[in-house]
C-alpha cells in the first residue's frame, strides 16, 4: 500500500494513497474545525463559510469555479460536521493540479461578497426551514441538544434563522483566520496522484498559512435530558441515547461492534425483536457517534402512534439483555461487518481520502489497515457485554417528535435499566 505523508513548514500535512491503476483521483482539504468551534454569536458560521467558499474569489467568480471544474468532467463539493469541514473534488489524474488550485483559491482568496452572502443566507434559511419541517431530521437536532444542553457540541450545524441572518463578511474572515491554520489542515488525495508533485503544488498554493494552532473548542459535558415535540403526524420519531466513547478511547471499536449487534442491520437484535417479531415499527437502528472528547450511543425508531407505548419497554429490555447475553457468534458477525466496511473503503478513492484525513486530524498518524483489523479481531463478547453494561447503566437522553401518548419517560427508563443492570 503506497501511502505517504509530508508535513509542510506551516504544519499543513499532505497525505496520499497512490492507486496507480486508476485514471482518476479524489482530493480534498480537511479542516479540524466545525460547528462546535463556534462562539455563541457564530452559530451556523462554519456551514455558512462552507457555502460561501464557492461564491467567488479574487480571481474567479462563482460561475468560473463551477465551469472550470466541470469543463474537465470533474466535480467539487464541501461538507460541514461537528468537528471538521471538508472541501473536495473528484477529477481525472491530469486535472489534479487544477482541482488543488481551485480548492486552495476558495480557501485563501474568497471575497465574501455582500450580495452573494445575502443570497446564500436566504438559501440556508430555506435549509433550516426544511429541517424543522422534517420530523426525522428534527428529532436528531433536539436529541443532541438534550444530550449536551447549552453547549456548542449540542447545537445544530445549520444554525438558527437569527444567527444566520446576523452573519456578516467580517465574521467569516475572522472565523477563517482563527481556525483555518496549518496545524489544523490536511490535504488528502487518493487514486492516480503523485505525492511529490502534490506536495510541491500545495507548498505554493497554500503558502502563508499561520503555523500556530487556533483556539480549542469548548470541552463537552454529556448531561442527558428529555425533549418532546408533540405534533399531529402519522408517525412518531423517537430517539433514546446514552454517553458513548470518544474516538481515541480503547473501546471505540467495541462501541461500534455493540451498535451493530444491537441495531446495525436486519440481523440485529432490535430489528429482529421490534420489527420482525412484533411489528412495532417500520424503521429502527442503533448508532454510535464519536467526538474528540466524548461520544453518544443512540437508538432511533419511527413508529405509529398506536405502538408508542409498547415500543419503548421492548427497546429497553433489549438493551438490558445486551449487557448480559451477547454471544460469540454475534460478535464474530459484527466484527466481520466492521472489518468489511473498513477494507471496502480502500477501494474508493473518495472514501479513502476522507479516511486518511480524519486519521491525521484525530490521531496524528495513518493507521495501517492490518492494525485496524487486529484491533477489531481482538474484541470478544466479554468486552462488548462489559461496555454495554457501562453505557446502558448511564444517564439516558430521550427525544421525540410526533404523537407520543403513553411513551415511557426518561426517569422510568433509567429506573428500569438501573434496576436490572445493577442487580
Amino acid at each position: 500500500m503506497s501511502v505517504r505523508i509530508t508535513s509542510l513548514p506551516s504544519g499543513l500535512k499532505v497525505v496520499t494513497h497512490d492507486m496507480s491503476h486508476l485514471e482518476s483521483a479524489a482530493i480534498g482539504v480537511w479542516v479540524g474545525a466545525g460547528s462546535r468551534f463556534e462562539e455563541d454569536n457564530e452559530h451556523g458560521l462554519s456551514h455558512l463559510l462552507e457555502h460561501m467558499a464557492f461564491k467567488g474569489t479574487k480571481t474567479r467568480s462563482a460561475a468560473d469555479i463551477a465551469e472550470e471544474i466541470e469543463a474537465v468532467g470533474g466535480e467539487v463539493n464541501a461538507a460541514t460536521s461537528v468537528e471538521t469541514t471538508s472541501y473536495y473534488a473528484r477529477v481525472l489524474k491530469a486535472d489534479v493540479p487544477l482541482a488543488l488550485d481551485i480548492l486552495s483559491d476558495i480557501l485563501r482568496n474568497s471575497v465574501f461578497d455582500a450580495e452573494e452572502l445575502e443570497r446564500e443566507q436566504h438559501v440556508i434559511l430555506q435549509e433550516i426551514g426544511a429541517a424543522l419541517d422534517a420530523p426525522e431530521d428534527r428529532v436528531y437536532d433536539i436529541f443532541a441538544e438534550a444530550a449536551f444542553p447549552g453547549q456548542p457540541i449540542g447545537r445544530t450545524i445549520l444554525g438558527t434563522a437569527e444567527t444566520v441572518k446576523a452573519a456578516a463578511s467580517p465574521m467569516l474572515d475572522s472565523y477563517l483566520g482563527r481556525h483555518y491554520r496549518g496545524p489544523a489542515m490536511v490535504i488528502a488525495a487518493a487514486g492516480a496522484v503523485d505525492h511529490d508533485r502534490l506536495v510541491g503544488l500545495a507548498g505554493d498554493a497554500l503558502a502563508g498559512l499561520a503555523a500556530d494552532t487556533g483556539p480549542a473548542p469548548v470541552a463537552a459535558t454529556y448531561r442527558g435530558g428529555e425533549v418532546r415535540e408533540e405534533r399531529e403526524l402519522m408517525e412518531s420519531q423517537i430517539m433514546l441515547g446514552f454517553q458513548g466513547i470518544p474516538y481515541g478511547a480503547d473501546d471505540f471499536y467495541t462501541a461500534q461492534i455493540l451498535s451493530s449487534i444491537v441495531g446495525g442491520g436486519m440481523s440485529s437484535r432490535l430489528f429482529q425483536e421490534v420489527r420482525e417479531k412484533r411489528g412495532l415499527c417500520y424503521s429502527i437502528y442503533a448508532f454510535h457517534w464519536s467526538f474528540a472528547d466524548t461520544g453518544i450511543f443512540g437508538v432511533h425508531a419511527a413508529t405509529g402512534p398506536e405502538d408508542v407505548a409498547e415500543l419503548m419497554p421492548v427497546i429497553v429490555d433489549e438493551l438490558d439483555r445486551a449487557a448480559g447475553e451477547i454471544a460469540d457468534r454475534e460478535v464474530r458477525r459484527a466484527r466481520a461487518q466492521l472489518r468489511a466496511g473498513l477494507l471496502m473503503t480502500l477501494e474508493s478513492p473518495a472514501a479513502r481520502a476522507g479516511q486518511l484525513a480524519r486519521q491525521i486530524l484525530l490521531f496524528g498518524r495513518i493507521i495501517p489497515p492490518d492494525e485496524l483489523v487486529a484491533r477489531i479481531e481482538a474484541i470478544d463478547a466479554d468486552r462488548v457485554r462489559e461496555l454495554a453494561a457501562r453505557i446502558f447503566g448511564g444517564v439516558p437522553t430521550l427525544a421525540s417528535v410526533g404523537p407520543i401518548n403513553g411513551m415511557m419517560d426518561r426517569a422510568a427508563i433509567a429506573n428500569r435499566l438501573g434496576t436490572r443492570l445493577n442487580g
